[in-house]
C-alpha cells in the first residue's frame, strides 16, 4: 500500500482527486494482483451476507447457544417503527441492524467481521439503514466497504483491532471510526473530513475494556456494538459540519495502542475483571458451566 497513516491516505486522494473508496480499490488490485473487478465483486458479496444477517436477526428467532442473548434487535426494531425512539427513528434502526448482525454472530450464524466477529455488527447496521434512509443502491455501500477497509487497514497497522490485545477500545472502537469514517465519504465528505471523523470517533471509545460475561461474544458485546453504530452517525455528522479532530487521527490510534499496551490483562478478554467480575457475572458463567457438564 502507498499509505500507512490516515493522513498519508488523505493527502494521496486529495493529491490525485480520487474518493478514499477509489483508492484503495487500486491499491487492493494492485498489492493481490487481481483485476478491480474481482475485488469489487468479493466486496460486494460481503455486503450480501451483511444484509442477510441483518435480515435474519430481525426478522427470526435469534437465540444464542448459550441462552443469554437473542431477540433484541427484533424489540428496538419494533421500537424505532413504532415508538417515539430518543435518538430518532434511523439512528434507532441503525441500532437495531447492528444488534441483530451481533446476536447472528453469538447464534453461530453467517456474518462479515469487520473487523472482527465481536464488532461485527456496527459497519452493517451503519451502512444498511443509511442505504434505506438515503436510497443508495448496493454498487454505492460496497464502495463504502472499500473506504472502511483503507481506515481499518490504517487502525490495524499502527495499533489493535483484537480486544486480546488492545481492549475492546480496539474492537468496537476500530469498528466505529471505520463506520464514521466511510459514512462521511458516502455522504460526500471530502478525504480531510473522513479522517476527523474517524478521530472524533476514535477518541469517544478510549479505555474501553473488554470483558465478556463467561468469555462468550455476548455480554456486553452485543450492545457496545448497538451502541456503537450510534456514535458512528455522531461522529460523522460532526466531522460532515466541520468539526475537527484537535488530536490528529493518527495521533488518536497510537494513543489507542498506548492505552491497549498499558491495559491490566484482566481487561482484554480474558473474563477476569469487568462486567465478567460482577456477581451477576460469575453466577452467569457458573450456570453455563453446570449445564455443560
Amino acid at each position: 500500500m502507498r499509505f500507512q497513516t490516515l493522513r498519508q491516505l488523505a493527502e494521496l486522494c486529495e493529491r490525485e482527486s480520487k474518493t478514499i473508496a477509489a483508492l484503495m480499490t487500486e491499491e487492493q488490485a494492485q498489492e493481490s494482483g487481481e483485476p478491480a473487478e474481482k475485488a469489487i465483486g468479493r466486496m460486494t458479496e460481503y455486503y450480501r451476507i451483511m444484509k442477510e444477517a441483518v435480515r435474519k436477526g430481525i426478522t427470526e428467532n435469534v437465540v444464542s447457544h448459550s441462552g443469554l442473548t437473542g431477540g433484541d434487535a427484533k424489540k428496538v426494531a419494533d421500537y424505532a417503527a413504532n415508538g417515539e425512539p430518543s435518538v430518532g427513528e434511523w439512528p434507532a434502526k441503525a441500532m437495531a441492524y447492528a444488534l441483530s448482525v451481533s446476536e447472528v454472530n453469538a447464534s453461530m450464524g453467517r456474518i462479515i467481521a469487520t473487523p472482527t466477529a465481536g464488532s461485527c455488527g456496527i459497519l452493517p447496521g451503519v451502512l444498511v439503514s443509511s442505504q434505506e434512509r438515503y436510497g443508495w443502491d448496493d454498487d454505492k455501500m460496497v464502495q463504502g466497504l472499500f473506504c472502511a477497509g483503507a481506515i481499518g487497514y490504517v487502525i490495524a497497522n499502527n495499533s489493535f483491532i483484537s480486544g486480546a490485545e488492545g481492549g475492546c477500545q480496539a474492537e468496537i472502537g476500530s469498528a466505529i471510526g471505520m463506520a464514521a469514517g466511510c459514512l462521511v465519504e458516502l455522504r460526500g465528505g471530502s478525504p480531510t473530513q473522513v479522517i476527523h471523523g474517524v478521530g472524533l470517533a476514535l477518541k469517544n471509545t478510549l479505555g474501553l475494556i473488554c470483558d465478556p460475561v463467561a468469555g462468550l461474544v455476548e455480554v456486553p458485546c452485543i450492545v457496545r456494538n448497538g451502541l456503537g453504530a450510534v456514535n458512528a452517525l455522531a461522529a460523522a455528522d460532526m466531522a460532515l459540519a466541520g468539526m475537527r479532530s484537535v488530536i490528529p487521527s493518527d495521533e488518536v490510534i497510537g494513543v489507542m495502542r498506548e492505552i491497549g499496551g498499558t491495559m491490566p490483562m484482566e481487561h482484554r478478554e480474558t473474563a477476569l475483571g469487568g462486567l465478567a467480575q460482577t456477581p451477576t457475572g460469575r453466577k452467569l458463567a457458573e450456570q453455563l458451566r453446570q449445564e455443560q457438564r
